[in-house]
């Protein structure tokens, strides 16, 4: 069942779009003409790797991996479970790690440490679109972000809740 909730504004389209450019910047600048793989999770991710991907201008590969610590509740489990994750070889390669919300920690320490051991990447950087610290239960940051956030249920660009809500193009508040 489909439930009507009252969606609060937070960050319009055009203030995400901004900041992402300002981060594809950033990148272009790090990476000037060498390749790089940007790992999207999924499910919320999607949105802004994508739109990051659009504005960088070195040779991207975008590959995704499904990784979840909510499951279907508004809180993490803290338990992380990598779902789907079939990576190519990363050795010796540019991975950008992209992210919707780092909020408890928990899936961003588990794709860094992963991601770590696996791979000798040639360089490694983790950006979120969102960075919620009021909620960090674990000691990690991003190493770029575009925005921080209160601690309020968020949903829209690619977030949701029980699977609704990603279509949205900003990001919102729901009071549940």
């Amino acid at each position: 069942m489909i439930k009507n909730f009252d969606i609060k504004p937070y960050f319009t389209e055009e203030e995400i779009q901004a900041k992402i450019g300002d981060l594809a910047l950033k990148l272009n600048e790090i990476y000037k003409d060498e390749e790089v793989y940007i790992v999207s999770v999924l499910k919320g991710s999607v949105m802004f790797a994508v739109d990051l991907a659009k504005r960088l201008t070195m040779p991207v590969k975008v590959e995704f991996v499904k990784v979840s610590s909510y499951g279907s509740g508004t809180q993490s489990s803290g338990q992380v479970n990598a779902q789907e994750f079939a990576l190519p070889d990363l050795n010796d390669k540019n991975v950008i790690v992209a992210e919707d919300i780092i909020d408890t920690g928990y899936t961003a320490k588990f794709l860094v440490d992963l991601l770590k051991n696996k791979f000798k990447m040639k360089s490694f950087l983790f950006c979120s679109l969102l960075n919620k610290k009021a909620r960090r239960k674990v000691d990690i940051d991003a190493d770029y972000y575009c925005f921080d956030v209160e601690d309020k249920f968020l949903v829209g660009y690619g977030m949701d809740y029980n699977g609704q809500f990603r279509n949205l193009p900003y990001v919102g508040y729901i009071e549940l």
